[in-house]
C-alpha cells in the first residue's frame, strides 16, 4: 500500500554516457542536468515499486529540480527520496542529489499509478494503432 514516507535511494557514477556533451545538453564532460533527473526518477519509480499491484506501474508527470552544482567524470552520485503525499494516483516525492563534495541538486518529482496494459494502449491509440 503506498502511503507517504517510503524512501528511495539510487547512485550512478559519472561517465562518458551521463555527460552533457554525450546527452545532448551542453558542451562539457560534467554530469548532465537530464541525467540527473533521470536517476531522480528512477529512485522514485523503483521506491514505490514493490508496493503496486501486479500490472500496475508509474509514470512521470512533473519533475522540478535545481541543478546546483558540477560533478566530474569518474565521480559517484547519489539519490535519496522520499514519498511526501499520495493523493489518488498522484505521489508527490521530494528528492536531494549528492556527489562526493555535497549537494548537487534537490526538487519535487511527481507521478502517477497507472495500469500498465491500459496506458500503453492509450499511447498506441494516440497514433492510431
Amino acid at each position: 500500500m503506498l502511503e507517504a514516507g517510503i524512501k528511495g535511494h539510487g547512485e550512478l557514477t559519472v561517465t562518458e554516457e551521463v555527460t552533457a556533451v554525450r546527452v545532448g545538453s551542453g558542451e562539457l564532460d560534467v554530469l548532465a542536468t537530464p541525467a540527473m533527473i533521470a536517476l531522480i526518477e528512477k529512485t522514485c519509480w523503483q521506491s514505490v515499486a514493490p508496493e503496486l499491484e501486479p500490472g500496475w506501474g508509474t509514470v512521470g508527470g512533473l519533475v522540478n529540480v535545481e541543478h546546483l552544482a558540477p560533478t566530474p567524470l569518474g565521480m559517484k552520485v547519489v539519490c535519496d527520496t522520499v514519498l511526501t503525499a499520495v493523493e489518488g494516483r498522484k505521489l508527490v516525492f521530494e528528492a536531494d542529489v549528492f556527489d562526493e563534495c555535497g549537494e548537487i541538486g534537490r526538487g519535487v518529482h511527481e507521478r502517477y499509478t497507472v495500469n500498465n496494459e491500459r496506458f500503453a494502449d492509450k499511447a498506441l491509440k494516440r497514433f492510431g494503432k
